[in-house]
């Protein structure tokens, strides 16, 4: 029953930012990324007022789908051994499984270890598989992916997607605006980061953050 009060409540409040707030798709995105942060927050606390189970490890949550998944192949191409191995981690993050997505991708690196594509996905994996929080090992991945291909937009872009999905808006926002600021303007997904800028400040507008 709590869980379906949480689900009611977190559906109110996006219903209420759209018709009030009047947020489009993509702050609605951002917004629902921070809402669902804050649930899988408080499963990952735990329920205290409940008696102690043991967990079932079969039970796997189904994850929704992540900003890095609807526009990775915008941003990295397809049809090339980075995307055949993230389309096998994507399936399996849908189904729950966020462990073997990581698994999948770190098995892709072993084999192609200068491909910044995988690393990209290695980290926006490690961070779904850590419910939005950017760990050190994320962090890595990222900062491998730069090294590999100094100067591309691309490892920075997706390292913001990452901090937007754990809510962290604001320094998704410096490196998206630094990125508008230093990238070509006719770089064929730069409107990808411009509607992620707008997204940030409606939010803003509509006090969801500071």
């Amino acid at each position: 029953m709590g869980w379906v009060m949480i689900l009611v409540l977190a559906s109110a409040a996006l219903l209420a930012l759209w018709r009030l707030a009047r947020l489009d798709n993509a702050a609605l995105q951002f917004a629902a990324a921070a809402l669902l942060f804050g649930i899988a927050g408080y499963a990952w606390q735990g329920r205290p007022t409940l008696a102690g189970a043991p967990a079932n490890a079969a039970e796997k949550a189904q994850v929704r789908e992540t900003d890095f998944s609807r526009t990775r192949e915008d941003v990295l191409g397809r049809f090339d051994t980075a995307w055949r191995w993230l389309n096998v981690a994507d399936g399996l993050q849908r189904t729950g499984d966020t462990k073997g997505a990581v698994d999948v991708i770190r098995s892709a690196i072993r084999a192609h270890p200068e491909d910044p594509d995988l690393w990209i996905g290695l980290g926006n994996a490690l961070v779904v598989h850590g419910n939005g929080i950017m760990s050190p090992a994320a962090d890595l991945a990222f900062r491998r992916a730069e090294a590999l291909e100094p100067g591309h937009p691309a490892p920075r872009f997706f390292y913001a997607v990452a901090l937007a999905e754990g809510g962290r808006f604001a320094d998704a926002e410096t490196i998206w605006q630094d990125l508008l600021a230093t990238t070509p303007a006719n770089l064929s997904w730069r409107p990808l980061i411009e509607q992620r800028v707008q997204a940030v400040e409606q939010i803003r507008a509509a006090r969801m953050i500071p």
